[in-house]
């Protein structure tokens, strides 16, 4: 029987996009809702490259938050062509930088400044492996000859193997995997290897671009896939493998940027990110399993103590809005004006 009722230990956030100035503002408070802590995304304009700008965008972020809200940024830096091999040692001891973010350069909204070729930034990725500082992977290649839906296959043959086999200590995480390639890869590897799953990616397979028409706001980077593949993601994050852990990837983008001919690639999620990691895993009958994928693993990679508050949802429908606010203009959100099977009723600790 399908419980009614679901209490678990206070979630973490492990990939998020927050923006900043007035489009943090408003997108701020639903993941403090329903997470204690998040690994906020640096692709900024300009994007976060060093531990200064971290720490200040850090400030701008706990300055949005409700008021009473105990809810804590974990931030990240941007790894670029240019950073100095010493900014890995500034950040490893700071209080408040956790990781390195890889991008490929064009893969995705605000990466024109990431990486072109890997092995510029080996002195760079071989002092985070010394300090024992993470590297978190947007694992796509960005050739133009290979086809979307075959690029974090590609990206995992011909770059992610040989950088684990000349890194062998570097602490990665493949972010937002979609395919069944990316599951295989991250549950044989070492511990020090992991990758976060979507609640999107867990939901919808490459169909809901089509339903009925062209749906820009299922657009997202990496693209949904076939629907076997959205299975493998399934069964990797419910079967109580600490490898797997959540990171959303909410993305808020204003309609504007989502309806037009060349659209923004991100789903909104923080509105209901919990309640949609609950249908997933209802889906499959392990609901029982969400608490570890959501509380647990997460922590335990980054060496971080679990969290002592809980949240409670409740298996109550409820109707997303139409859109919300972001910015002076709207963010159409995922499953917008549709229902929602799981209700938030006892948020993160305030």
């Amino acid at each position: 029987m399908t419980p009614t009722r679901l209490e678990i230990t206070c979630p973490d956030d492990w990939h998020l996009h927050l923006r900043d100035g007035d489009a943090l503002a408003s997108v701020v408070a639903h993941t403090a809702q329903r997470f204690a802590r998040a690994i906020v995304m640096p692709n900024l304009k300009p994007p976060v490259t060093t531990v200064a700008q971290a720490e200040d965008y850090r400030r701008r972020i706990l300055a949005s938050l409700p008021a009473a809200s105990r809810f804590q940024p974990l931030m990240t830096l941007y790894l670029t062509e240019n950073m100095p091999v010493e900014e890995v040692a500034r950040a490893k001891a700071s209080d408040n930088v956790f990781a390195v973010k890889y991008y490929p350069a064009g893969a995705t909204t605000n990466s024109a400044s990431g990486v072109r070729e890997l092995s510029r930034v080996y002195r760079v990725i071989e002092a985070m492996e010394r300090h024992e500082l993470p590297l978190l992977l947007h694992g796509e290649v960005t050739d133009p000859d290979i086809d979307i839906f075959d690029r974090e296959r590609v990206f995992i043959e011909r770059h992610l193997m040989p950088l684990r086999e000349r890194f062998p200590a570097l602490r990665m995480v493949l972010e937002h995997i979609t395919t069944r390639d990316a599951v295989d890869f991250v549950s044989g590897a070492p511990a020090n290897v992991a990758a976060t799953i979507t609640a999107h990616h867990l939901l919808l397979n490459r169909n809901a671009l089509f339903d009925g028409g062209i749906r820009p706001h299922n657009y997202c980077a990496p693209i949904l896939k076939r629907e076997t593949h959205r299975a493998a993601l399934l069964q990797a994050a419910t079967r109580g493998d600490t490898h797997f852990f959540l990171g959303t990837d909410s993305a808020p983008h204003v309609r504007e940027a989502k309806e037009t001919a060349c659209g923004c690639a991100g789903l909104y999620t923080a509105h209901a990110a919990l309640e949609f990691y609950a249908e997933a895993f209802e889906q499959v009958g392990r609901l029982d399993r969400l608490e570890a994928f959501a509380s647990f693993h997460g922590p335990d990679f980054y060496r971080l103590p679990r969290n002592e508050g809980r949240v409670v949802l409740e298996r109550a429908h409820w109707l997303v809005p139409d859109e919300y606010p972001l910015a002076g203009s709207t963010c159409k959100p995922m499953r917008a004006g549709e229902s929602v099977a799981w209700s938030l009723v006892q948020p993160a600790a305030y």
